[in-house]
């Protein structure tokens, strides 16, 4: 895995050169400079996961085959445009939250002399995915299938970006909105599409899969995203700050957690009074309260009964596939996130 690490990565500055030079714009000193520190600060900075789940689940589509040169860059190639896509996500995310860090650093637009420059960034960065594209895909058969399945999960995304948003708008904090139909609502379209199901369709794209033919994978993909963001609203809670690497502030920022929409569903009048009287406050005796309540109600067992009853029916679903392969691709990505810390 070092080894593919270290291939993608290098992947990453060929792709970078090539638009740091593209034909369609004289670039200057002073543009070419700030794009590739655009770039440097933003794209590679991550996990990666998503990126490097494109060569894998590719290298199980073909039976563990070992990948040509020209297979190992395709797949590199693709995974790099869904890491751009996730860096133009969170510029413009990190704006519209008004938020301070990402990554352990400050926010792009935080930094002197960007600002409001980062807006354009973020459409310089949706952009590079298209030239990416271009440059290597145009002769395959499968370019505009590629290209249909950047537009949708785009567009699926920031969706589900604007049910975020106007669900939780400033000054009208009503925690009456929140459900766990409207938080599934929420992570399917904000995250699950382009952090779970983007990564396989690409990988199935490239070996001449139809996705018509795999709504089934689609489906399971997204419940698994779901389930993986479950996970991330009860570490941001109860995880260990320095395993995660960072101080949940869901409390704070009056978000539609699973934990939060869990315990309006089983809380007493009471309790109910409680949350509506503490949540969304950024004071530290306020977040106690909210805390004391989520232990009061059990949420940490709740959690476990949740992801058990989650992974036993991914399971089910995943041995009912057909195909052998495919199996092996969702149970990689299964095996990741079950009972993650982090």
């Amino acid at each position: 895995m070092a080894d593919l690490r270290s291939a993608f990565l290098n992947v990453y500055s060929q792709l970078k050169s090539e638009l740091l030079q593209d034909p369609s714009f004289e670039f200057t000193d002073d543009s070419r400079q700030w794009v590739e520190r655009m770039l440097d600060y933003n794209v590679p900075g991550g996990k990666l996961n998503r990126g490097l789940s494109v060569i894998d689940s590719y290298r199980l589509l073909k039976d563990g085959k070992k990948l040509t040169q020209d297979e190992i860059f395709l797949t590199s190639a693709l995974g790099w445009c869904i890491e751009w896509l996730q860096a133009y996500f969170l510029v413009l995310d990190d704006i519209m939250d008004s938020s301070h860090t990402r990554r352990g650093q400050p926010c792009w637009f935080r930094l002197p002399k960007v600002g409001m420059i980062a807006v354009n960034d973020g459409v310089i960065l949706r952009n590079h995915i298209t030239r990416i594209l271009k440059n290597h895909f145009r002769g395959k058969p499968y370019y505009v299938d590629l290209l249909d399945l950047f537009n949708e999960v785009e567009f699926q995304t920031a969706s589900g970006q604007m049910i975020d948003l106007i669900t939780t708008l400033e000054g009208e904090k009503d925690l009456s909105k929140y459900s766990l139909q409207q938080h599934r609502r929420i992570v399917q379209y904000k995250t699950a599409y382009y952090s779970f199901y983007l990564p396989v369709a690409c990988a199935l794209v490239m070996a001449g899969e139809n996705l018509d033919n795999h709504i089934d994978v689609k489906n399971i993909l997204v419940d698994m995203g779901i389930y993986f963001q479950v996970q991330d609203d009860y570490l941001d809670c109860f995880g260990n700050p320095e395993t995660i690497g960072k101080i949940g502030t869901d409390i704070e920022d009056f978000k539609c957690s699973w934990l939060v929409v869990k315990a309006l569903e089983i809380c007493n009048e009471e309790q109910k009074k409680v949350l509506y009287e503490n949540y969304g406050k950024p004071d530290t005796a306020n977040v106690a309260k909210v805390k004391a309540l989520y232990n009061e109600l059990n949420l940490k067992g709740v959690f476990e009964d949740y992801e058990s009853k989650s992974y036993g029916r991914l399971v089910t679903s995943i041995e009912a596939h057909p195909s052998k392969p495919v199996q092996a691709v969702l149970k990689s990505f299964l095996g990741k996130i079950y009972k993650r810390q982090k």
